[in-house]
């Protein structure tokens, strides 16, 4: 059997990636090296994947950085991650605004050890501008809890009589959540053959295509990130739809061009 024909990046290219960055801490054990090791060199893969990300003209790329549940690991190991996230926010402003990345945070940074937040504050105000790509890090973030959050504003407000429940529909749901500025992701990507969502971003991925790799994040490189890309372009997204609904579509499209 032949292979299959490949859709062209350039048409095919999701505007919207999230990747779930597992794999830190195994691969510092196999290798017989602090888990805090593991995330270091996680970080190197940060930079590269986003740097993969803008030239291949995705515009938006979003990271589940650190979650709620990430709090109940060793304390020493919470130490050292806080550290790391504030080295990236140094070692990474450059990086930013040369690709004119700009940098968006979900999660409540309010959690964060001072230093930490004021870190993410500065690199997020410095990089307000840039438009051609947005990186997202989802710190101290946890899918339930933002939905949690949203329905108590939305129940605070119908309590106040400044909305009714009849107007509460998707978009005004949407509205309330951290994300509500970015489109859903188009595709979801975890590393090191983990397979589940772990509480990360569970109302926008309904229709979010999944992906999920054996690799473990800091082995995790630019060549792979693309062919996760390319098993992309071949799938047929069709949010409800029949396919011959959609190669219908399609075919009138293309006969109007």
């Amino acid at each position: 059997m032949s292979d299959p024909v490949r859709v062209s990046l350039d048409r095919e290219t999701p505007r919207h990636v999230a990747i779930i960055m597992d794999g830190n801490g195994r691969w510092a054990q196999r290798r017989g090296l602090p888990r805090l090791e593991g995330h270091r060199r996680g970080a190197d893969t940060v930079r590269d994947i986003t740097t993969a990300a803008r030239e291949i003209g995705l515009k938006y790329l979003t990271l589940y950085s650190f979650s709620v549940q990430n709090w109940q690991r060793p304390v020493d190991e919470v130490k050292g991650l806080m550290e790391l996230l504030e080295e990236y926010c140094i070692g990474e402003r450059e990086l930013l605004m040369k690709h004119d990345i700009r940098l968006n945070l979900i999660g409540r940074l309010s959690n964060l050890p001072e230093s930490t937040r004021q870190a993410f504050e500065e690199l997020r105000e410095v990089t307000k501008d840039n438009s051609s790509m947005v990186l997202t890090l989802a710190i101290d973030y946890g899918g339930r809890e933002e939905l949690i959050e949203a329905a108590k504003v939305m129940a605070e407000a119908v309590a106040q009589g400044k909305l009714q429940p009849e107007d509460i529909d998707e978009a005004r749901f949407s509205s309330q959540l951290g994300t509500s500025d970015i489109p859903d992701p188009d595709l979801m990507i975890r590393t090191s053959g983990e397979v589940r969502l772990s509480n990360f971003l569970l109302w926008q991925s309904a229709y979010t295509e999944l992906l999920f790799t054996d690799v473990l994040w800091p082995d995790f490189d630019p060549l792979q990130f693309k062919d996760c890309m390319t098993d992309f372009s071949m799938r047929q997204r069709r949010f409800g739809a029949t396919a011959e609904q959609l190669e219908t579509n399609e075919t009138m499209g293309r006969a109007k061009c």
